[in-house]
């Protein structure tokens, strides 16, 4: 893919660099940071433009506000960590649009970073808004695109701010580019095995059905694999699954028999009749689920069968827990997967905030993997082959 990197960038200095970030991390019970890989993962594209003496206005978003100003989703903490993680003065303003913000910015001093508030308190930004997009661009000299997690929105700080400022790639949307392009553009190292959990179906059957005549296996876990063993005509008694695609996923696995693939569901599965960390679980046959259980994680058996075919895999794309991970009885299938695909000589893509925060909350070191991608929505719409407004708004013309 031909596009526009740092790399490209004449002189900065001085100059001021409107930089959008996916900064949308997860925070516990308290209201604290719980996972800050997404601000850590921006580091190196700061630091690339503060060496080149910039001023930064970084734009990000947070939650799911609809248009309103919710308090607990402002970006002071956010804010508060970057500073802590780069050591360089970091101001946040109340405010991400309006005489305030630009005064603050014509304020700024080189290698200074401000931190706009949270886009989404703005309903003009999911709009699209032509005149939104004008005004943020107005802030800036030039544009900088490194939140990859939100490459797949049409929304003003995405692609409608590209319409009026060179733009270019920052450093992290730059990397998962390279490790993603070539799962798409040429043949990946063989087998290529695609391991899929989570819960809806409708978001992975894209990259399903692109893949259909690419993929070597096909695993499926989480309360996705429900909807699969339904269609496949088990009792999933009174687990999560989707009805209305029960139809969808049993002609996903009839083109998949056509095919020759190896699709591969639940043999076994952890099951419980309520959802908490007292829960008692019980590992049973798929066909011996009944009455009020709930399937909430794949079997001991399934994930030995699942780390037979890593193991002998070339490429391994993952997206998605394999359980119910944020309650200790479900996190095992998920955990000896994760052990395996670390350990093996496969080239390892790990995708979707929920399956990194497993991973991380699991222990298990993330270095070890050949590439984790801060995008979920984003990674599993450009697998499927669809073009990101993001990305197009990088490309050089």
């Amino acid at each position: 893919m031909n596009i526009k990197t740092l790399k490209d960038l004449e002189e900065i200095k001085g100059k001021t660099v409107l930089l959008r970030v996916d900064y949308n991390v997860p925070f516990d019970q308290n209201e604290e940071i719980a996972d800050d890989t997404r601000i850590r993962y921006t580091l190196d594209t700061i630091k690339e433009l503060q060496g080149k003496s910039a001023k930064i206005v970084i734009i990000s978003h947070l939650g799911r506000p609809k248009g309103e100003i919710v308090e607990k989703l402002r970006l002071n903490k956010v804010a508060a960590r970057l500073k802590e993680l780069t050591g360089a003065p970091v101001k946040k303003i109340d405010s991400s649009i309006g005489t305030e913000v630009k005064r603050k910015i014509e304020k700024l001093e080189e290698k200074e970073i401000l931190v706009l508030e949270n886009i989404r308190f703005h309903k003009e930004e999911k709009e699209g808004d032509p005149t939104f997009s004008e005004t943020l661009a107005s802030y800036g000299d030039i544009f900088v695109l490194d939140a990859f997690g939100a490459c797949h929105r049409d929304h003003c700080s995405i692609s409608g701010i590209a319409k009026h400022l060179p733009s270019y790639a920052g450093l992290l949307l730059e990397k998962e580019i390279k490790a993603l392009a070539p799962l798409i553009e040429s043949d990946p190292k063989r087998p290529l095995t695609m391991i899929f959990g989570g819960a809806k179906i409708d978001t992975k059957i894209g990259v399903i059905k692109n893949f259909l005549n690419k993929a070597d296996y096909f695993l499926m876990g989480g309360a996705l694999s429900n909807t699969f063993l339904a269609a496949a005509g088990y009792n999933v008694a009174e687990s999560l699954y989707e009805e209305d695609k029960v139809e969808t996923a049993r002609e996903i696995m009839m083109e998949c028999e056509k095919n020759k693939e190896h699709f591969v569901i639940p043999h076994d599965v952890v099951v419980a009749s309520e959802i908490s960390n007292e829960a008692k679980s019980l590992d049973i046959p798929v066909e011996d689920v009944i009455g009020d259980m709930k399937i909430l994680d794949v079997g001991k058996w399934t994930a030995e069968k699942f780390n037979n075919i890593i193991g002998d895999s070339g490429t391994v794309i993952w997206n998605g827990p394999l359980g119910l991970t944020e309650f200790t009885p479900f996190q095992n299938g998920t955990k000896l997967v994760a052990e395996a695909l670390a350990e093996s000589n496969a080239v390892s893509i790990i995708g979707g905030g929920d399956t990194i925060e497993a991973i991380k909350s699991l222990g298990i070191d993330e270095t070890k993997f050949s590439h984790i991608s801060t995008g979920g929505g984003a990674c599993i719409e450009f697998l499927s082959g669809k073009s990101l407004p993001g990305i197009e708004a990088v490309t050089a013309k």
